[in-house]
């Protein structure tokens, strides 16, 4: 299976949700990262997963537990989305409500196409001079998402959305059913009720989702879900 082809099946305006877990439900490690759960088969899918994608959404503090810096695609992966009509790399778009991020830091100054940080009104008006070219503002005290997402798509024409979590996001997007896909990976790793971060904790009711598709490599499971709106 290429997963390229495999996941290039979604209508251009789309919001897919990616993340692994183990066994038990935990979407971290002990030491609070989910960047090695999946093993190798999981960094291929999210390689490919972003190489679909017209831009990556991410809350702050995953941004700073995973140490993310700017997207840099492989060849491979820029002459794909190439022959898909995107542009060579895409923009991660940040979600902070204190706007406590470093305008200096590699995420900003070494990004090719500058990152975008969504926020509110309120927090906007206070925000450090150096970030606020950066600023995407939607909702007045809190971050409207569905007004966001009218907004990347209507402006900067980002119509498929990759959210890459942590927690708190990803639950605020399903709660608002704004989400299409989740494609949830389970590694086959038992963490333990002791170090567990699961993902959706908060999630404020039950949700329905379909299963559309079920892939298997090194033992590792890659799941996708449609997801419903109640």
């Amino acid at each position: 299976m290429d997963p390229f082809d495999a996941y290039h099946d979604t209508p251009a305006e789309w919001l897919r949700l990616n993340f692994v877990a183990s066994v038990d439900g935990s979407v971290t490690e002990e030491h609070g990262r989910s960047g090695d759960l999946g093993g190798g088969a999981d960094q291929h899918l999210f390689r490919v997963l972003r190489a679909l994608a017209d831009t990556i959404l991410v809350g702050a503090n995953t941004l700073r537990a995973e140490g993310y810096g700017p997207y840099r695609p492989a060849e491979e992966a820029r002459e794909r989305r190439a022959a898909l009509g995107k542009p060579a790399d895409a923009p991660i778009t940040v979600v902070s409500r204190s706007l406590d991020l470093d305008p200096g830091h590699r995420f900003f100054t070494e990004a090719t196409r500058p990152p975008l940080v969504l926020t509110s009104a309120a927090a906007a008006r206070a925000a450090a001079p150096a970030l606020r070219p950066y600023l995407l503002v939607a909702g007045e005290t809190e971050v409207d998402f569905a007004a966001a997402l009218r907004r990347l798509r209507g402006e900067y024409g980002l119509a498929h959305v990759l959210c890459e979590g942590g927690p708190q996001l990803a639950t605020q997007l399903i709660a608002a059913g704004l989400v299409d896909e989740l494609c949830l990976t389970i590694a086959p790793t038992l963490i333990g009720m002791g170090h567990r971060t699961g993902l959706l904790d908060q999630l404020p009711g039950r949700r329905e989702v379909t299963l559309t598709a079920l892939y298997e490599e090194d033992g590792v499971l890659f799941t996708r879900y449609r997801a419903g709106t109640s």
